[in-house]
């Protein structure tokens, strides 16, 4: 079972095509928080993605689901000007059957975007949505991320002797 293969791999958030998206009748973009769009030990959020985040509001509904506390997402969605949910427990997919319904989507128009396999892509698996890899922004994670990273090097190493995945191997 590839549960936890992405559909698109991309090195960061600024190679992912938005454009493609968006004529794919994807209307809402899910970020992961931490080292997708910020570093895990920062509060700050680089220009270059307060500047991509306001341009995809025009397109999409854009929103962050981070497994972080509330009071270090809430920071990042003043910042970006957009709504999310902190302490998601993903890959439990409860948030998703949210914004679904505050929303109005189905499945089929919502991509999740981040950077790990068990969480990111877990939780694009169980929802049925689209799941877009890109690599972390930093090397540093929290503990019980290193777990998972633990996890995700066996299952990346799984799908490397099938041809599946290699990291660094970029796709659409």
């Amino acid at each position: 079972m590839n549960k936890y293969l992405p559909d698109i791999y991309k090195k960061n958030i600024f190679d992912i095509n938005y454009k493609k998206l968006k004529e794919e009748s994807i209307k809402c973009l899910i970020f992961d928080l931490d080292n997708t769009i910020a570093k895990i030990d920062s509060l700050d959020i680089d220009d270059k993605t307060v500047n991509l985040i306001n341009q995809l509001k025009q397109d999409f509904t854009v929103l962050i689901v981070s497994n972080s506390p509330k009071k270090r997402v809430k920071n990042f969605l003043d910042k970006l000007e957009i709504k999310g949910y902190s302490f998601a427990l993903k890959p439990s997919i409860r948030t998703l059957k949210k914004i679904m319904q505050k929303y109005n989507l189905s499945n089929k128009n919502i991509a999740i975007i981040g950077d790990q396999f068990i969480t990111d892509m877990g939780y694009g698996y169980k929802g049925k949505i689209k799941k877009i890899f890109v690599d972390p922004i930093a090397t540093k994670d929290l503990k019980i991320t290193n777990i998972n990273r633990y996890l995700e090097n066996k299952i990346m190493t799984k799908y490397n002797k099938k041809d599946l995945f290699k990291k660094g191997e970029y796709y659409e």
